[in-house]
């Protein structure tokens, strides 16, 4: 089976800055893969990588056999990816208009139809359908912030911090809610997170640690993996 996303060699940074080292990768179709690093490990520099937010220095991208790294972001939106920043959500727009922005390429009577199937899975949204996304409690705006990357049916979802700013009730919510939406779906999704409760929703992951890969593996590999531990517990 060929990979969804096959990442080779990726550099990338800021100005003179370069902050990604030689990033070797891939996601299967239909995988959940965990990006786990602690805070300036690289992850969102990756994700943006990917998007096309910041240019690739060297090396390539690849998404279902077509080398995209030098595809602009919105080229590489019709081609199925699709990317939730740490907000992810438009906070003076409403819910409606939020999930309208998320199926921007799409035929308009397609995307109605997926909103109201998207309303079914998060009933909350529903019922504030036209009221501001700032109304919002911080565990809705995820879920908003996820209806709206699915509403335009993704085949590879990128999402970057999603426990951001979330008591730990809401962080199991947020796992909950992938799992029911995204899990052994056509979607893939990779995960850039600190927060190593994700790894209960990962098929596999890695490891980033100052702009490298350093360790990779199944989620039972991550779990029992020494530099794991000694990232994040100092052991």
């Amino acid at each position: 089976m060929s990979a969804a996303l096959q990442v080779e060699g990726l550099q990338a940074g800021y100005g003179a800055m370069q902050v990604l080292w030689g990033i070797d990768m891939q996601v299967q179709p239909g995988q959940t893969v965990l990006l786990l690093g602690a805070n300036s490990a690289g992850k969102t520099t990756l994700l943006r990588t990917l998007i096309g937010l910041l240019p690739c220095r060297a090396g390539s991208i690849t998404f279902d056999g077509e080398r995209i790294d030098g595809l602009r972001p919105d080229q590489r939106i019709r081609r199925g990816l699709a990317f939730m920043s740490e907000l992810g959500v438009f906070p003076t727009l409403s819910i409606d208009e939020n999930i309208a922005l998320g199926g921007y390429f799409m035929p308009e009577a397609r995307m109605r139809r997926r909103r109201e199937e998207l309303f079914t899975l998060f009933p909350d949204l529903a019922k504030k359908h036209r009221d501001a996304a700032s109304t919002l409690s911080g565990g809705q705006r995820k879920m908003l912030g996820i209806a709206k990357v699915l509403v335009a049916e993704p085949r590879l979802l990128l999402m970057d911090e999603p426990s951001s700013g979330l008591a730990p009730v809401f962080v199991q919510q947020v796992i909950d809610v992938l799992r029911t939406t995204i899990g052994g779906g056509s979607t893939s999704l990779l995960i850039a997170e600190q927060n190593v409760a994700f790894l209960a929703l990962a098929d596999r992951g890695y490891l980033l640690d100052h702009g490298k890969v350093r360790a990779s593996g199944t989620r039972e590999e991550l779990e029992s993996s020494d530099a794991v531990r000694e990232t994040y517990f100092g052991l």
